[in-house]
């Protein structure tokens, strides 16, 4: 070899330690430019419709500059929000139904809730004929929006608000193997054909009439809680079944007096008996046996301290107890009082979990969505959000559960129904005058369940409602109108 082509070479090896960093840089942006446009494309077509409902946004305004806005739907075809035009010409949202379907529907002025917010994108898009859309324009006229075709049943939304009364509370209604969500009431209410002076009139009043408690509103589970109690029971003692405890109405748990409700004597019970007689005293026996951490850890695959997989606005669940946490809190955390608190959906949608086998479907709102011909446009399918429990755990739970319709703390309020109920009724005490509310959550035809109802009523101590025969309604409305 020469020295000229030695001088090559040593030129080839200089050029290409200085080509490393362009080549470096080129990768960088080529990697850059393909992630930006990746992100588009996912928003685009995922969170477009997110980022559109937001009511901060004004593009909405643009939109509705060119759509008159489409009806929201229930699925047995009653109009639930539409949009009409005044003698002057001007558009407003109008709600056939003024209360009923207050929280779960929303409102469309001074800002946005509910159904109106979370499907905003749909009811101000139009797939109108093309032709039409274009006549429309030519002539400076709004082409007619899409209608959203909620899940939402008139009969059951309307016995769950006519049941609920005048309680403070909130109904949640859904099917087990789908996530559809059939009713959500939240009282006290409104009427969103008036939102602008409801509004007005909260910024000097301390209700809080605006809030979904279906939702949003957090709350002690009370005795209902104790089914995830007898499950990590039943995780951590393959011989559940010969637990047993001498109940005297109450008892002393490190230094906590437990006392069962109106100090009852249940006497000698086993798991079943605990769960159908809700012994508290036998509960927080329980609750001493558990390991806190597998505790914990059973609660958050019950999306405790987790997010929920639901589109609308709600607050997450709190379980406080973990592995180093003093025993001093585990009586109250078993019977579900202490720190532990839940909302109504998430209420139902463990239920639900258990009910369909204890596999967790993700609660929707919207079942299709219909140009104003009535053509369908996209339908929304039930999505599984993931395998909780064995289908084992969730028939044991069942079984138990039936304990409570047969012999247990709601056998009164469903003797003489024609479907079977497995469920579990509730008393949280939230003060230290032990005022309660009362809970209901359970699901009908337990070998192959229809429905899951959840109901709270605030304060029921005081009023003397029961949750029990509130959702004694729901079930009976949908066996004899709407199945």
């Amino acid at each position: 070899m020469n020295s000229g082509e030695n001088s090559d070479i040593l030129d080839k090896k200089t050029n290409d330690k200085k080509n490393v960093p362009v080549l470096v840089i080129t990768y960088f942006v080529v990697i850059i430019f393909i992630c930006m446009f990746a992100y588009i494309i996912v928003f685009m077509v995922r969170d477009s419709r997110t980022f559109i409902a937001n009511s901060y946004n004004g593009r909405q305004s643009l939109y509705a500059e060119k759509i008159k806005k489409g009806s929201i739907i229930s699925s047995d075809g009653n109009v639930l929000a539409e949009t009409l035009t005044d003698d002057d010409g001007n558009e407003y949202r109008n709600y056939p139904y003024s209360n009923v379907f207050a929280h779960v529907v929303g409102y469309d002025s001074n800002g946005q809730a509910g159904l109106e917010m979370s499907s905003a994108y749909y009811l101000l898009t139009s797939n109108q004929n093309i032709i039409t859309q274009t006549y429309n324009k030519l002539r400076n006229e709004k082409s007619l929006g899409n209608n959203v075709i909620s899940t939402l049943n008139t009969t059951l939304q309307s016995t769950a608000y006519d049941a609920l009364g005048y309680n403070d509370g909130a109904v949640v209604v859904m099917e087990p193997d789908t996530g559809k969500i059939l009713a959500m009431v939240s009282k006290p209410d409104f009427d969103p054909n008036y939102i602008d002076s409801v509004i007005e009139d909260s910024q000097d009043s301390d209700s809080s009439y605006l809030l979904n408690r279906a939702t949003q509103g957090l709350y002690p589970p009370g005795s209902t809680f104790k089914v995830l109690t007898a499950l990590e029971y039943i995780h951590e003692n393959s011989n559940y079944q010969k637990y047993s405890y001498e109940c005297e109405g109450e008892d002393i748990f490190d230094g906590v007096q437990i006392h069962c409700s109106d100090y009852a004597v249940h006497g000698t019970v086993d798991l079943a008996d605990s769960l159908a007689k809700s012994c508290n005293t036998s509960f927080a026996n329980i609750g001493m046996k558990l390991n806190k951490q597998s505790y914990k850890d059973l609660c958050e695959k019950f999306l405790f301290n987790k997010d929920l997989p639901y589109d609308g606005y709600y607050r997450k669940s709190v379980f406080e107890l973990n592995a180093t946490s003093d025993d001093s809190e585990i009586p109250q955390t078993a019977i579900g009082q202490g720190d532990t608190l839940i909302t109504p959906l998430h209420s139902a949608m463990i239920m639900s979990t258990i009910a369909n086998g204890g596999v967790m479907m993700s609660p929707y709102l919207i079942d299709r969505i219909e140009t104003c011909d009535g053509n369908l446009v996209k339908t929304f399918k039930p999505n599984t959000y993931g395998k909780i429990i064995s289908a084992s755990d969730a028939r044991l739970l069942k079984d138990l559960m039936l304990g409570v319709t047969s012999y247990g703390t709601a056998s009164d309020a469903f003797a003489d129904c024609s479907y079977t109920i497995a469920r579990k009724t509730g008393t949280a005490e939230f003060n230290d005058n032990m005022d309660s509310h009362s809970w209901f959550v359970g699901f009908s035809n337990v070998d192959d369940p229809d429905i899951v109802v959840c109901v709270i009523v605030e304060n029921a101590s005081s009023t003397g409602a029961s949750a029990k025969y509130i959702a004694r309604q729901l079930f009976d409305a949908y066996y004899n109108y709407v199945k």
